[in-house]
């Protein structure tokens, strides 16, 4: 009987507190919107040129600066953003200036978060003309910041341009005799989203 009477009490208390675990787990995820305009900073993998890159070719990048929004991180650093070259151009005679083009795709906010289909400006980096001074070997200090000459879309007031870093102290934009233009691995691209991103996170 007491037996009989404990489990009466008991068994609600402990289905209840099962319940609850269960509806936890099973929270689902809610979506957040990152706006259209925000600028993703992009570590690249690889170095990208006009005289090295082809059209078609795949280009990485890491984020290195979050993504916040409403207080929330919603791309963390170290996520991974994916793209191709657009378009490579190389320098002629006259005013005709070397090219190299990327636009990214895709994007994964996390090491084990789906990838996100993301629609960007398209970023430039641009040689000198003929008439202008001798570049090469222009460095860039890491700790600096440097910005290096780069437009972003085709629109002429689009400029952002590009942060180069390097562990080696210093990177190099480096613009051969050929004025071809070659941003280096490791340099820094700023991208912006031209579409709103709606990215799924665990609710809270």
């Amino acid at each position: 009987m007491q037996r009989s009477l404990l489990l009466s009490i008991l068994l609600p208390v402990v289905l209840a507190g099962s319940a609850s675990a269960v509806s936890l787990s099973a929270a689902p995820d809610v979506a957040v919107t990152v706006p259209a305009g925000t600028v993703l900073h992009l570590r690249l993998d690889d170095s990208v040129g006009s005289d090295i890159s082809r059209v078609e070719e795949p280009v990485c990048a890491e984020v290195i600066r979050p993504v916040i929004v409403r207080g929330r991180t919603i791309v963390p650093t170290r996520s991974l953003a994916g793209g191709r070259v657009i378009a490579v151009r190389h320098a002629g005679h006259l005013r005709q200036r070397s090219l190299v083009t990327v636009r990214f795709t895709r994007l994964t906010p996390g090491a084990e978060e789906p990838s996100y289909r993301i629609r960007t400006r398209a970023w430039s980096a641009v040689g000198p003309s003929l008439t202008g001074r001798d570049l090469k070997g222009i460095g860039l200090p890491a700790a600096g910041g440097a910005i290096i000459g780069a437009i972003i879309g085709g629109g002429k007031s689009a400029g952002i341009g590009a942060a180069a870093g390097g562990g080696a102290g210093a990177a190099r934009l480096e613009v051969t005799r050929g004025r071809d233009v070659r941003v280096p691995r490791a340099a820094v691209v700023l991208v912006r989203l031209t579409q709103p991103l709606r990215v799924e996170v665990p609710a809270r």
